[in-house]
């Protein structure tokens, strides 16, 4: 049996993604579509390192202020961010202010600006071998063994806030592993 619920616009969706409507355009329009790009990946590892122990309802609504308050998350920037731009952030409304978290981020900056061969090609070297979706929400891990070792790839270029799990869900959210439910209307990947 399917956990994939129908909105009311008659389309089945993993449940998570159908309501509020941010959701629902996430869902159908972004996660899980591949996502290459060092500038574009470096977004996506902040904004789920920002959303731990938070709801991605939050992150997403404050994605547009993310956005602006880090450079649009180039890499080049926000990597030349001085404890002054810190400080800056944790007066900034319009995003989740935790000191670590925006710590974090910039250091995360600096690591992949030093990356050899960038963070892109890095992240996707985790890829694993494609799978059938999931048929329900009980078949998708927390962490997979392909997370672990991006997580430890990613601490050892000195990222932080890159926990197994955090790893985990922006492979999900990156399309480096479909965990759309199988009756879900959003198509398979390529």
């Amino acid at each position: 049996m399917s956990d994939a619920v129908t909105s009311a616009d008659g389309l089945a969706r993993c449940p998570w993604g159908a309501e509020p409507e941010i959701y629902r355009d996430y869902h159908d329009a972004e996660w899980g579509r591949p996502v290459r790009g060092d500038d574009a990946l470096f977004e996506r590892v902040s904004l789920e390192a920002f959303q731990s122990g938070l709801s991605w309802l939050v992150i997403l609504r404050k994605r547009e202020a993310f956005r602006k308050a880090f450079a649009g998350f180039r890499i080049a920037k926000v990597a030349r961010f001085t404890d002054a731009d810190a400080e800056r952030l944790l007066g900034d409304a319009g995003i989740v202010r935790n000191r670590a978290k925006i710590a974090a981020t910039i250091a995360n900056a600096k690591a992949a600006a030093r990356m050899d061969g960038g963070l892109s090609d890095l992240v996707w070297s985790f890829a694993p071998e494609r799978r059938e979706r999931p048929k329900s929400l009980a078949d998708i891990p927390a962490v997979t063994p392909e997370s672990k070792a991006l997580s430890k790839a990613l601490k050892k270029e000195g990222f932080g806030f890159v926990g197994p799990t955090t790893a985990y869900a922006m492979m999900q959210a990156v399309g480096m592993v479909d965990d759309h439910l199988a009756d879900c209307h959003v198509p398979e990947r390529d």
